[in-house]
């Protein structure tokens, strides 16, 4: 017995799960911004039991501004990947993207917008990397870089540089398309 799943229905699929892992970035993002402002502002203690039980008492301790980088940092992480989530989201409900013609300008805005938002998340992650190091030299505790989110930098650099490849080619192909198109 063979199960054969259509363009269209994979499509859908990825259509939901993209909605589903959006609003679960959303609530990461959303979280760790209030649990900033909450150890920040209201209560300090909040920091002991940060975002996702990270531990973050020690760092606040030791210098508030400190605990503002790193949590900063890891906000903006966690907003950018999102961000990359609604970019998807919106490409699904976008009227003027056709997947009957998928080749054409939103196409190339969006892989390119891709690209981009995956650079920075790898520029800020690598960046929270050597700013969480650089605190555990002076002796501070700092949970590890896969607690605080921050993790696989250069996993995500390398997925930049890949879609920005296939940004190039997609543009490409959309020249050539129109030359084309203007030639018949």
């Amino acid at each position: 017995m063979e199960i054969k799943i259509g363009t269209k229905e994979m499509l859908i699929t990825l259509k939901v799960l993209a909605w589903i892992i959006f609003i679960g970035l959303c609530i990461e993002a959303g979280g760790m911004l209030f649990n900033t402002f909450f150890s920040l502002v209201i209560n300090p203690i909040g920091a002991k039991k940060f975002w996702m039980q990270i531990d973050l008492s020690a760092l606040m301790a030791y210098d508030k501004g400190y605990f503002l980088v790193v949590t900063t940092i890891m906000s903006i992480v966690s907003v950018m990947k999102a961000l990359m989530f609604f970019l998807i989201v919106r490409l699904f409900h976008n009227k003027e993207f056709s997947f009957l013609q998928p080749f054409n300008q939103t196409l190339s805005h969006f892989v390119a917008n891709l690209a981009y938002c995956s650079f920075g998340i790898g520029l800020f992650s690598i960046w929270g990397l050597k700013y969480t190091k650089w605190l555990s030299l002076s002796g501070t505790y700092i949970p590890s870089v896969e607690e605080l989110h921050m993790g696989g930098a250069d996993v995500w650099l390398f997925m930049s540089v890949v879609v920005f490849v296939i940004a190039q080619i997609f543009k490409r192909g959309i020249e050539i398309q129109t030359e084309n198109d203007l030639t018949v």
